[in-house]
């Protein structure tokens, strides 16, 4: 994210939210749930904000802080989606947008 503004955090969190239930094929009755997390310098909007400007307002949203540690990578927003679905964990895509491709190099794309 480039900066801490209320456009960039809805920008990421929308475009992230979109590529994440289009590249699973996930419709909006499959969620049961979705958890925020955001870095301790996005102070702007609440993740949750942006999810329900996009529809998600049916949806329990949650928000929390990921940990401080030294070295982290800086403006990050995490998604983690409760769905409910038939096919098998490995049939499903993990969705790293951004810098954030580097925390987890070991998935395959």
């Amino acid at each position: 994210m480039d900066s801490d503004t209320p456009e960039q955090v809805t920008i990421r969190i929308q475009g992230l939210l979109k590529e994440m239930l289009g590249r699973n094929a996930v419709d909006h009755e499959d969620l049961i749930s979705i958890l925020f997390t955001a870095t301790s310098d996005v102070v702007s909007l609440f993740p949750a904000t942006a999810a329900r400007k996009l529809g998600l307002g049916d949806v329990p949203l949650l928000c929390a802080r990921e940990l401080d540690i030294v070295g982290a990578t800086p403006r990050c927003l995490r998604v983690l989606m409760h769905i409910t679905t038939t096919r098998a964990r490995s049939e499903l895509h993990h969705v790293y947008m951004e810098g954030a491709r580097e925390l987890r190099d070991d998935l395959p794309e």
